[in-house]
């Protein structure tokens, strides 16, 4: 299994709608991608307001998930909920 994972660290100035992100971006990523899990993380205390966390049977199904026709309306809607810089990281779980 792979987890794609993607956060979005705390900046002077920045701002994230957590309800637009859980209501609204969360489910589109669902949609389109066919994740096997999903996590959502609401930052408490560390350098992230926010993560999830995309958990994929095989790296192949996160490579034909992230090449999907909708890939692009995922990314258009970041700015729909933040002016963070998201960062990403592809693990490999056991």
């Amino acid at each position: 299994m792979v987890r794609f994972s993607v956060f979005y660290p705390s900046s002077e100035g920045s701002t994230f709608d957590h309800e637009y992100y859980r209501s609204t971006h969360i489910p589109l990523c669902q949609d389109t991608w066919h994740p096997a899990r999903v996590e959502i993380d609401r930052g408490i205390d560390g350098p992230n307001v926010a993560a999830v966390h995309f958990v994929f049977n095989a790296a192949e199904d996160f490579e034909e998930a992230l090449a999907s026709e909708g890939t692009a309306a995922i990314m258009a809607d970041v700015a729909n909920y933040t002016t963070i810089v998201p960062v990403t990281q592809l693990s490999e779980t056991f």
